[in-house]
């Protein structure tokens, strides 16, 4: 076990009663829980994501804490919370990383892995 370390699970959904598909506006939920697997107890500072749509736009979002928290992990606590986005295109990605601070002062990144953003649908391909 790394003595900082936090693992990142993810559970994206489509939220059809917040979309407008003839608009070209999809609307995605996810809910993320950040367990701390390290040994030192640790606060997640910061955010940032790389929010991809399917024509290869991509969208940068960068800000302190999640949700308008920072919170501290103590090892093996875990802290969850749901947040959304909306794309231009039905399917889509996110990934990125939270920066981290140890109480011991140490640093670290913690990353976020890809995920797919889909809204479920049947699609012709041309």
């Amino acid at each position: 076990m790394s003595k900082y370390q936090m693992r990142v699970d993810v559970e994206p959904q489509y939220l059809p009663e917040q979309s407008s598909p003839l608009q070209g506006l999809y609307s995605f939920s996810y809910t993320i829980t950040i367990t701390n697997t390290g040994e030192v107890p640790a606060q997640v500072i910061s955010r940032h994501w790389l929010i991809s749509n399917a024509m290869g736009e991509q969208e940068q979002v960068k800000g302190l804490g999640v949700v308008g928290r920072q919170p501290l992990l103590k090892p093996g606590e875990a802290f969850q919370y749901t947040s959304g986005c909306r794309l231009r295109t039905a399917t889509g990605s996110m990934q990125g990383s939270y920066f981290c601070v140890a109480e011991d002062g140490e640093r670290f990144e913690v990353e976020i892995p890809a995920f797919a953003l889909d809204d479920g649908g049947t699609r012709v391909l041309h």
